[in-house]
């Protein structure tokens, strides 16, 4: 979830008002209406967009504290430790949050929580077990297109199945677990997302490049080094950066028109793969 998102993202409360639907993940992909002002009071147009910005930088907060609130098209599971919700404004087609409740370390920058080296291990077990998740989900959404899980696919479909099923395309490789350099959100998440980047939220430079560019750590790289470069994202540039394509290099300079129109070209290969 990016800044400019944030600032238009509805409180946690209306968020769990909407009725749940029976495909969770479909109905992260279909636009969400705005909710109309309740205060007779009209703030200014700078001072409500400051408010709704500062509200919205808070708003995992009462996810981690009350994940029970919600229905599952929203949160995931929760246990002691953990909170996963769907991401409101997926920049793939399949984006999830990881939420560490642990009160010592759930406002802390990632770059100074997952110093804590049993920390870091804690998340990084948890966040293996949404990545299964999330590749079962790409599997259940896609598999009947993927070449790689024809073979599993036609196993599934003959009377009587095998005992055993072939393997099939390994999606967990299409699965990224990481962190932004400078999160947009006060609570610490984990962004857990398949590669495509394939979504009609995806609207700009910043939602793109924050994915694309080293912009993105993944989880598997720290603890970093003190002399990691990621560690100044501004100094590096990484959210100006003109557009290369994910899956093939190709370079589109500042088109993003021409970029989105190849993401849902690049999108087509990829679930056939």
């Amino acid at each position: 979830m990016n800044k400019e998102d944030a600032a238009e993202t509805p409180t946690p409360e209306e968020r769990a008002a909407q009725p749940a639907k029976r495909d969770a993940f479909a109905e992260l992909l279909a636009p969400k209406p705005k909710q109309p002002k309740t205060s007779h009071e009209q703030p200014s147009a700078a001072g409500a967009q400051l408010k709704r910005a500062v509200g919205a930088r808070d708003g995992l907060g009462a996810y981690i504290a009350h994940p029970e609130r919600y229905p599952p098209s929203v949160v995931v599971y929760s246990n002691d430790d953990f909170v996963a919700i769907h991401d409101l404004f997926p920049k793939s087609t399949l984006h999830l949050l990881l939420l560490p409740r642990d009160p010592a370390k759930t406002r802390l920058h990632p770059f100074d929580a997952f110093d804590d080296a049993a920390f870091l291990a804690k998340v990084q077990a948890e966040a293996r077990k949404l990545r299964t998740l999330a590749a079962g989900e790409l599997r259940r959404r896609y598999g009947r297109f993927s070449a790689q899980d024809r073979e599993r696919q036609q196993a599934l479909d003959a009377d009587p199945p095998p005992d055993e099923l072939p393997a099939g395309r390994d999606w967990e490789r299409d699965i990224m677990c990481g962190i932004h350099a400078r999160p947009s959100m006060n609570h610490l998440h984990v962004h857990v997302i398949s590669v495509d980047r394939y979504s009609d939220r995806l609207k700009h430079r910043k939602h793109y490049n924050s994915f694309a560019t080293p912009f993105f750590v993944p989880l598997e790289d720290f603890p970093l080094a003190k002399d990691d470069v990621r560690r100044h994202p501004g100094r590096e540039g990484y959210l100006q950066r003109e557009y290369v394509c994910w899956a093939c290099g190709e370079k589109f300079g500042n088109g993003f028109s021409r970029l989105k129109a190849h993401l849902e070209e690049e999108f087509d290969r990829w679930k056939r793969r």
